[in-house]
């Protein structure tokens, strides 16, 4: 069955003009349908659907089929359930981050993709919606075949509230700062981020935050980084603007699905909290709670999609109105580092295209990759569009830094880098000159809008790093309010 899947993908040119002339020629059989009844018809036609999709394709029967678009590689088949492109954890080899054994469905989208119309994946830049999990099992045949039976069936119309939300930002009390930059560009943009703790007692947060006060312009808080649990992100952001900082709460769809994420994000905004980074998420495997169920009811293009809809069209995903709309303004990341990398630029046109006003990228090692991406950004006016944040950090040693590399999907460390780090004399001082002058680098590159620093539990290292780097001076004299 896998060398069938694998000649299928080979011959995925062949294989879409196949089904392009099933699709215009399927509905002949509307006669048959009529006479013997639909049922009677899908009770035929879906077990062969369900064979043939799945020797050739691996197909999970979602009943929303996006084979012809997509490469002719089933995107259900992602173990995260990625519908609108892949991942940041694709591994350097490009096989999956969660079942390492297999290659990633999107690195088989853009092949078959390329073979389909040798060019590009523009054949999926649209976004593709979330999926109904009504729809399981059900043919996607049968709709073409008779036509007056509709994709998506039972699908109930939305129901909607007689309040209007009230939408209008003018007296939102919350004044967001780092809105005003990202859209304005009026300096070079600095931000943090920060894992919350294992506390309830918050100033354990408080205390490392205030090592950037008046260095940043915005303190991102993980959200199960690692798939390890900490403090909820919500709150923990909530803290932080009690205290005077301007929080980015991060939204993972790994663990909670469509309601409770939108439930979540509702609250965190009555709290004050208005920048949101949309997450997929990492594997569950790899965390603390290996034995945790992932939930990946939403990848991060659709959840930015609903997040959008909540704040600029007050209204839920079902379409039920909100009473007053949240004031949310969204990012979303971008990982230039690994493969497929002809589909990450479509991939954050996407994200951008569903309301993405700020990206946050991975740790940035490698300066050509980094340049090549933003080539390909520019040329789609991307970087106009939204504020492009670059990843940079450190870590004390290049054990370390290996054992990043070689452990975390999506961190692509050349080795170039941890042999310089290596060689010298002080390996911390040596891990932080690379990021200053990586720093200082990526200043020069057009279309950057700012850097993102990370690194775990190393916050007095990156407060150095920002002076040091020329990128803010810390606000002396100044009580601090924890």
């Amino acid at each position: 069955m896998k060398a069938l899947r694998r000649w299928s993908l080979k011959h995925a040119r062949g294989m879409r003009t196949l089904y392009g002339v099933f699709e215009r020629t399927a509905p002949a059989l509307a006669p048959i349908a009529k006479l013997i009844g639909p049922n009677r018809l899908e009770a035929v036609v879906l077990p062969i659907e369900r064979a043939a999709k799945t020797a050739l394709f691996d197909c999970q029967m979602c009943g929303q089929c996006g084979l012809s678009v997509t490469g002719m590689a089933c995107p259900t088949g992602c173990a995260k359930g990625m519908r609108n492109g892949p991942c940041g954890g694709v591994r350097p080899d490009g096989q999956c981050e969660v079942r390492p054994e297999r290659r990633c469905t999107w690195v088989d989208a853009t092949e078959g993709d390329a073979r389909i119309r040798a060019g590009h994946t523009e054949s999926w830049s649209r976004r593709a919606s979330p999926r109904d999990f009504r729809l399981n099992g059900k043919s996607t045949w049968m709709p073409m075949i008779a036509t007056a039976i509709p994709a998506t069936a039972g699908t109930p119309a939305p129901v909607r509230a007689s309040v209007a939300a009230e939408s209008s930002a003018a007296d939102d009390p919350v004044a967001n700062d780092f809105a005003a930059l990202c859209r304005e560009r009026s300096r070079f943009i600095v931000t943090v981020e920060i894992s919350p703790p294992d506390s309830a007692d918050p100033q354990a947060l408080l205390k490392r935050a205030d090592l950037f006060r008046g260095l940043t312009d915005a303190i991102n808080i993980t959200d199960g980084a690692g798939a390890n649990c900490h403090m909820s992100s919500a709150a923990a952001s909530a803290l932080l603007i009690s205290a005077g900082f301007t929080p980015v709460t991060q939204a993972s769809c790994r663990d909670r699905n469509r309601i409770a994420l939108q439930g979540d994000i509702l609250g965190a905004a009555a709290l004050g909290v208005r920048n949101v980074l949309c997450l997929t998420g990492d594997d569950v495997s790899k965390g603390d709670h290996a034995g945790a169920k992932p939930v990946f009811d939403l990848d991060s293009v659709n959840l930015l999609h609903t997040l959008r809809g909540m704040s600029e069209r007050g209204e839920y995903a079902s379409g039920r109105k909100l009473e007053r709309a949240p004031r949310l303004f969204l990012g979303a990341t971008a990982n230039p580092f690994v493969p497929p990398y002809g589909e990450r630029i479509a991939n954050l046109e996407r994200k951008v295209d569903a309301g993405a006003q700020f990206i946050q990228t991975q740790f940035c090692f490698d300066l050509n990759l980094l340049e090549q991406f933003m080539h390909e950004v520019r040329a789609r006016g991307l970087h106009e569009r939204t504020a492009i944040i670059v990843g940079v950090g450190v870590l004390s040693t290049a054990r370390a830094l290996r054992w990043m590399a070689d452990h975390v999907p999506g961190v692509n460390v050349p080795m170039s880098v941890t042999e310089r780090i290596a060689a010298a004399a002080d390996q911390r001082l040596e891990g932080k000159q690379f990021c200053i002058d990586m720093i200082r680098s990526l200043r020069s590159v057009e279309g950057v809008a700012g850097v993102h620093l990370m690194g775990y539990k190393n916050e007095e290292v990156l407060a150095q790093i920002i002076e040091e780097a020329g990128l803010r001076a810390p606000v002396r004299g100044v009580e601090s309010v924890t």
